[in-house]
């Protein structure tokens, strides 16, 4: 069993209970997402590989807020499987970063590889997937689809945007719209741009049936 394959078990079985959006399933095509960028890209890929197995291994939504423990339990995974600390580092400072987070906090850590994960990340937020894991997301905590009289907030901060009880058409504009101008690869903004423009037509007919026209 390689490092890879023994990071595969664990998450699989760490998220064998988790919502449907951030499950095993989600972690596969951030994968996915982060080997098809990196073949374009300068970049150490054990480490793109690593931490975009681990970068939702706890995320903090689902365990009281606590931003610590995702990075804590992919230390201590790496530790075990006896990862040299400078990989194990890396892969803890990307996991720490990788977050949206309302879109107004600083960035003060930077790579190749954080680059890569945090756009194969972006990219499962957006598009088909990201239409329907909103969706689910906003089921899984009983928000209204759409209430045209709570517009979006903008300018929220880190805390304001993690407890917003907003209705799930709004995280379109406080977040999934947002993306495609925050992707840090050429790679990552082509597919970006294609998967915007899926939103932008889902976004139209959704207010057309909303207001009887088709």
């Amino acid at each position: 069993m390689t490092l890879i394959d023994n990071t595969i078990l664990f998450v699989k079985k760490q998220l064998q209970h988790a919502e449907g959006g951030h499950d095993w399933f989600h972690i596969e095509r951030v994968y996915k997402n982060a080997l098809l960028i990196a073949q374009s890209e300068e970049c150490n890929l054990t480490v793109v590989k690593l931490a975009a197995l681990l970068h939702d291994i706890a995320d903090s939504k689902f365990h009281n807020g606590d931003e610590n423990i995702g990075p804590k339990t992919a230390r201590n995974f790496l530790e075990q499987e006896n990862v040299d600390e400078t990989t194990i580092a890396h892969v803890v400072a990307i996991i720490e970063n990788i977050s949206f987070k309302g879109g107004n906090v600083t960035k003060t850590f930077y790579s190749k590889e954080l680059d890569i994960v945090q756009d194969a990340d972006r990219l499962d937020a957006i598009g088909a997937i990201g239409i329907a894991r909103t969706f689910n997301y906003g089921g899984f905590k009983n928000r209204p689809l759409y209430d045209p009289a709570i517009p979006p907030q903008m300018n929220m901060n880190k805390e304001e945007y993690k407890n917003s009880s907003a209705p799930t058409l709004n995280h379109f504009y406080e977040k999934l719209l947002l993306l495609k101008d925050k992707m840090n690869t050429e790679t990552g903004k082509k597919i970006a741009l294609a998967r915007h423009q899926f939103m932008e037509r889902f976004l139209a007919q959704f207010y057309s049936e909303w207001e009887g026209q088709n």
